[in-house]
């Protein structure tokens, strides 16, 4: 098939405006709203927070410049899944796919709907974790789990099947909201940007009372930080720096989506280059402008301790009051809204693309009468509804009082250093199509070859050697959950006619 042939069933409908605007989408969620204080909290200092993120930005610039070159090849249905198919054989592309559904796509979209919902209780009070429809309280079901149906839970759910319909009534319906919607928030993060330039700076604010890189002399202590860290002094900070980096990572971390529907992006040589890149780049300048904004409105120490982590409302509302943290509550639920909306629209593809390859059922390789995988969009919002009822338990040993989480965000925990493989992966796989392929067209060869997959490379192995050290279960167990689709991979390839 030429890598230009639109795959059977979808259509070439996304001009550059609808993929430039997946990308700000999907990227742009609720993670720069509210990660930002565990990262203030694990480094400690002003200059750290903002190096945190520019730092993971570098790993989004870089990595979308490689990305460019992968996508302008093979500009399929997708996207990634066929990249790592194409350098590396099936297996690597099943196992990216398979991790993908089983909790990097599904488990974002679900935190995302919980985000959406939370901050909807903002508004209407009846919408809580601890709301719960049919029980008094969540069933235990043993070893740290419990399963519950909260109206916080069930506003989630709805969230996620009303998108999952939209997006099956054709791409139009789902780029139109899409659009709308990324607009709306992207306007809203620039005047939290705004807000902070010209009317913060107070005397209290970070930016001015704060010591920049310092992190002792503004009370950080990493015992405190993270209880039971062996290390202290400059050894210390360092890796903490390295794990305060999660937050900033996976908030950027969606840029991917747009390659997934590659088969549906008009003149795809142009137009996946500028999306990946302008759009990228649009999102990694706020996201240092917003926190830079944060700094200029708040003390560091209520950055740190946000009521619920929620940065962006307490910067809105030490300027406006309640009436400022009603707007960006309001504004949250708008960019929850078109992230979810992206992600869910994008997601769906990669299932179409595997099952294509007859590594799904069958039935998901299909479309729909308005051109779009219907089947692979029922599928993935079954299963992200599902990753919205289990919960961790945690019981406080002094008052034996029990704390409800949500598994999915557990997993995403678990999830970061593989997904930092993938992206690893993702680059060295510019260099081994080069080899590989030397006679590809490639309509975008990418500008600083080899440096600039050589500094991708050399970030992402820093980071993932220290979120090793620092937390070896979590990242441990993120291998064994990309490692769980190996059996899985082996049994698709002997059910070749699987429905």
């Amino acid at each position: 098939m030429s890598s230009l042939q639109t795959q059977p069933g979808l259509v070439r409908a996304l001009g550059p405006v609808d993929a430039t605007m997946i990308v700000i989408g999907s990227m742009i969620g609720s993670g720069i709203f509210i990660t930002s204080a565990e990262t203030a909290r694990l480094s400690g200092a002003p200059g750290w927070l903002l190096l945190a993120w520019t730092t993971a930005g570098l790993l989004t610039i870089t990595g979308a410049l490689c990305c460019s070159e992968l996508a302008t090849m093979m500009p399929r249905a997708g996207g990634v899944y066929v990249f790592f198919r194409e350098a590396y054989g099936p297996a690597i592309g099943f196992l990216y796919g398979w991790t993908l559904f089983l909790v990097i796509q599904t488990g974002t979209i679900a935190a995302v709907a919980i985000a959406f919902a939370k901050f909807l209780g903002v508004f209407i009070p009846s919408i809580s974790s601890d709301n719960y429809l049919f029980t008094n309280q969540p069933i235990r079901l043993g070893g740290g789990y419990a399963i519950s149906l909260s109206t916080q839970q069930l506003v989630a759910i709805a969230l996620v099947a009303l998108l999952t319909w939209t997006n099956t009534r054709g791409l139009k319906l789902g780029t139109i909201l899409q659009n709308v919607f990324t607009f709306a928030k992207t306007a809203a993060l620039v005047g939290v940007v705004l807000v902070g330039i010209f009317l913060g700076w107070s005397a209290t604010s970070a930016a001015r009372s704060a010591h920049w890189w310092n992190s002792w002399a503004n009370g950080w202590d990493g015992q405190v930080a993270q209880p039971g860290f062996a290390f202290a002094g400059g050894l210390g900070l360092i890796l903490l720096f390295g794990k305060s980096m999660v937050g900033p990572v996976f908030a950027q971390t969606a840029w991917t989506n747009v390659t997934f529907l590659g088969s549906e992006v008009r003149d795809s040589g142009r137009n996946l280059v500028r999306a990946l890149l302008i759009g990228s780049g649009i999102v990694v300048v706020l996201y240092v402008l917003a926190n830079f904004s944060y700094l200029a409105l708040l003390p560091f120490a209520e950055i740190q301790h946000a009521p619920q982590d929620r940065v962006a409302v307490a910067a809105m509302q030490s300027i406006f009051g309640n009436s400022g943290a009603l707007c960006m509550a309001g504004a949250i639920l708008v960019s929850t809204f078109g992230c979810d909306n992206g992600l869910i629209l994008a997601g769906a593809r990669v299932y179409f693309a595997m099952a294509r390859d007859q590594l799904f059922f069958k039935k998901i390789a299909t479309t729909n009468r308005f051109h779009v995988p219907a089947a692979a969009l029922i599928a993935q919002g079954m299963w992200t509804s599902l990753l919205t009822l289990p919960r961790t338990v945690t019981v406080n040993p002094t008052t034996h009082q029990m704390t409800y989480g949500n598994v999915y965000t557990q997993l995403l925990e678990y999830i970061v250093s593989a997904d930092l493989i993938f992206y690893l992966l993702l680059v060295v796989a510019v260099m081994v199509l080069r080899r590989k392929s030397p006679e590809t067209e490639r309509p975008y060869r990418m500008a600083g070859y080899p440096t600039v997959p050589i500094i991708s490379i050399i970030l992402a192995t820093l980071l993932l050697l220290d979120l090793a050290y620092v937390a070896p279960t979590t990242s441990g167990i993120g291998i064994l959950i990309v490692l769980s689709g190996v059996p899985i991979y082996f049994l698709w390839r002997h059910r070749p006619t699987a429905t």
